[in-house]
């Protein structure tokens, strides 16, 4: 419990990194090629990792609102980073 709250304080991406080579059955369960962690891993990590926590059950009732709510903050920390680089440039 206390490796997996250190790394969800390094961030999302190490989470998936360390959980991916500790199981990965699991994420051969959720996904079905290599090809979509990948990009979840660089676009919407945080949505990757609940993705794969949610869909062994499938996904019905608050998994969905896991799922938006990861959305949105993997889209609001692009959004983030892109304002903090325009007020440096700028």
């Amino acid at each position: 419990m206390c490796l997996l709250i250190i790394l969800l304080l390094l961030g999302p991406r190490a989470v998936i990194i360390v959980w991916w080579l500790l199981a990965p059955l699991v994420w051969d369960a959720a996904f079905g090629t290599l090809l979509v962690p990948i990009l979840g891993f660089i676009f919407l990590p945080w949505t990757t990792l609940v993705y794969v926590l949610v869909v062994p059950g499938g996904i019905g009732g608050l998994d969905v609102l896991w799922l938006v709510l990861a959305v949105l903050l993997d889209v609001s920390s692009h959004v983030g980073a892109y304002g903090r680089r325009r007020r440096a440039v700028a």
